[in-house]
C-alpha cells in the first residue's frame, strides 16, 4: 500500500499546490552487478531539478566513478516522468548551500569515464530533455515526451546539446517552436536511440547496461571519448558555454516582456494560470 505524504508543512503555490521541500532522498543510488542506477526522486513534481537535485546527482556520479566494479550507469526518474526540467518553484525553499553548476553536472555526464544510459518515461522537457541528451544512449518508453519547452517560459536554452543530436532544421524546430515531441518523433529526429513499450523500459535499459558492462572497459571508454572528441572539435563545448560568448551576451541576458509577463502570472496566480498562458496555441502540455 502506498502511503500518501503528509503535505501539511509544505509550502504552496499561489493556487494551493503543495511543493515538497528538498530531501536527502531527492536522488537515489544503487549499484548491483556492475551497473549503477541513479534515480531522480521527486515524483510529485515530475522530478524537477533544483540545486539539491544537482548536488545529489553530482554526488551519485562520484560514487559511480569511484566504484571500480561499476561498468555502466543508468539514469532514470521515479514515477511517471524522467524530469520536467528546472524547478520553477525552487524559490519557495531558498538554498544557499554549495552546489555545482547544473551545466557542469550535465557536461560531467557527457565526459563521464563510464557509459551512461538514460531510461526515459513520461516527460523529459527543458533541462530534462538535455539531461537525456548528454547521456551516451537514450532509451525511451513509448509514452515518453521530449521538448525544449523553456522558450514558452521566456527562458534561454540551459544546455545547448540538441543541435549536436539532430540536423540543423530539426534542431531549430525543437529549440524555436518549443513543442512537446512524442517518443517516435524523438527517435526519428535522433534525440533517442530506441523506443520500447513502457513495461519493457527497465528491462531494455538493463540489457543494454549489461552488454556495456561485459565489454572491456578501457575500450568502451576510449570509443566514447573518440566520438565525443569529434563533436567537441565541431564546437560543442563552446556552444554549451555560449553564455561566455561576449557576442551573444546581450541577447542571452536580454529581458523579454512576454516571458516576464508569464513569470508574473506564475508568481501571482499559480501553476494552472501559468500553464494556460504558457501553452496558448499548443495542443499538448507538460504538467
Amino acid at each position: 500500500m502506498t502511503t500518501e505524504p503528509d503535505t501539511s508543512t509544505w509550502k504552496q503555490t499561489p493556487d494551493g499546490i503543495p511543493i515538497p521541500p528538498p530531501s536527502p532522498y531527492d536522488v537515489l543510488y544503487e549499484a548491483v552487478d556492475g551497473i549503477a542506477r541513479i534515480t531522480l526522486n521527486r515524483p510529485l513534481v515530475l522530478n524537477a531539478i533544483n540545486r539539491n537535485v544537482t548536488r545529489l546527482l553530482d554526488a551519485a556520479l562520484d560514487k559511480a566513478e569511484a566504484d571500480d566494479d561499476v561498468r555502466a550507469v543508468i539514469l532514470t526518474g521515479a514515477g511517471r516522468a524522467f524530469s520536467a526540467g528546472g524547478d520553477l518553484w525552487a524559490s519557495l525553499y531558498p538554498d544557499n548551500d554549495p552546489a555545482p553548476d547544473s551545466i557542469d553536472v550535465q557536461m560531467r555526464i557527457w565526459s563521464f569515464p563510464k557509459p551512461v544510459i538514460a531510461a526515459v518515461r513520461g516527460h523529459a522537457v527543458g533541462q530534462g530533455c538535455e539531461l537525456a541528451g548528454v547521456c551516451d544512449l537514450t532509451i525511451a518508453s513509448d509514452n515518453a515526451r521530449f521538448g525544449e519547452i523553456q522558450i514558452r517560459h521566456g527562458f534561454g536554452i540551459p544546455v545547448l546539446i540538441t543541435p549536436f543530436l539532430t540536423n540543423q532544421k530539426l534542431a531549430k524546430e525543437v529549440v524555436m517552436l518549443g513543442e512537446v515531441i512524442t517518443a517516435d518523433d524523438a527517435h526519428r529526429m535522433g534525440l533517442v536511440n530506441r523506443v520500447v513499450p513502457d513495461d519493457q523500459l527497465e528491462d531494455a535499459a538493463n540489457e543494454m547496461a549489461r552488454k556495456l558492462a561485459a565489454l572491456p572497459p578501457s575500450v568502451v571508454g576510449l570509443n566514447k571519448r573518440l566520438v565525443n572528441m569529434v563533436y567537441e572539435q565541431m564546437g560543442l563545448i563552446d556552444a554549451v558555454r555560449y553564455r561566455d560568448n561576449e557576442a551573444l551576451r546581450e541577447l542571452s541576458q536580454a529581458e523579454d516582456a512576454v516571458g516576464i509577463g508569464r513569470q508574473r502570472v506564475r508568481e501571482e496566480q499559480g501553476w494552472a494560470a501559468f500553464k494556460r498562458e504558457r501553452d496558448r496555441g499548443y495542443e499538448e502540455t507538460a504538467d
